[in-house]
């Protein structure tokens, strides 16, 4: 894009360029079956609670259900002993009784090698990400863990496709924390209103960008209808983080109108 354009595009990772709130799911899915097979990992299940399938299924409900209200203070607890602590939980308020800590370690790094497994950058998201990256620079900014969102980064395979990765955990704040979309400016020699913000999140992602001043944010949002009273009001809203480039022509084409516009004033002048 032209000089007085767009330079620079960040880009969330979960739910944005990677479904992980699916691959969490397959993950789930993997796990439950093993219940009845006695030769997998979390044959305990069976061997030492006599679980059906139908206790497992509740296990893992509980523990999607941990996941999702999850809040986590890595001055406090490692994210490791934080999510087998969410099995443990959940084995515990299923079956009663004493704690299981080996089962719900077993259980939590199935769970994990599997998503990890399932995390893909598609075919078509490499190629427009590939396609950007000739004419914009392109960052990776991700709240989170820092050590659960590197195996994330690591899995996908997405170093290739971006000038730098800023995972939040890392920083001293993360997303909507105007300092860390500076942070990223910073690294690559840009100013905020040169850069565009894309995200599913409009508590983070939305509202991050328009706290730093970005030119304009981009709302991912794959529900079939777009709800009336959203806030924060993102610039731009898409259903797939394909349809990007087209937000970025037409940001293009505004921006050149409007330079012809007021050359033509100034000619006049």
């Amino acid at each position: 894009m032209g000089a007085h354009g767009v330079k620079a595009v960040f880009f969330d990772l979960d739910n944005t360029l990677v479904d992980t709130a699916a691959a969490g799911r397959r993950a789930i899915e993997e796990v439950l079956p093993l219940a009845s097979r006695p030769l997998q990992v979390i044959k305990a299940l069976q061997s030492k609670h006599h679980y059906g399938e139908g206790e497992a299924r509740l296990v893992c409900d509980k523990v999607q259900a941990k996941l999702l209200k999850e809040c986590h203070d890595p001055a406090k607890m490692c994210i490791t002993d934080l999510r087998i602590s969410h099995w443990e939980e959940a084995i515990q308020e299923t079956t009663g009784g004493e704690a299981n800590r080996h089962l719900a370690a077993e259980c939590y790094f199935l769970w994990k090698t599997t998503r990890l497994q399932n995390l893909t950058l598609s075919e078509d998201t490499r190629g427009m990400l590939t396609e950007l990256r000739k004419g914009l620079r392109l960052l990776l900014l991700t709240n989170g863990d820092k050590q659960t969102q590197r195996e994330k980064i690591k899995a996908c395979g997405c170093q290739p496709y971006f000038d730098a990765i800023v995972v939040g955990g890392e920083q001293e704040e993360e997303k909507p924390a105007a300092s860390i979309f500076y942070y990223c400016c910073n690294l690559l020699g840009v100013q905020p209103a040169e850069c565009v913000m894309v995200g599913d999140s409009l508590d983070t992602d939305i509202q991050g960008g328009l706290n730093a001043g970005l030119k304009a944010t981009v709302w991912l949002n794959k529900a079939m209808a777009t709800p009336v009273d959203i806030f924060p009001v993102p610039h731009y809203i898409i259903s797939s983080v394909l349809d990007l480039p087209a937000v970025l022509q037409k940001m293009e084409h505004k921006i050149n109108s409007k330079l012809g516009t007021d050359h033509t004033v100034s000619s006049d002048e």
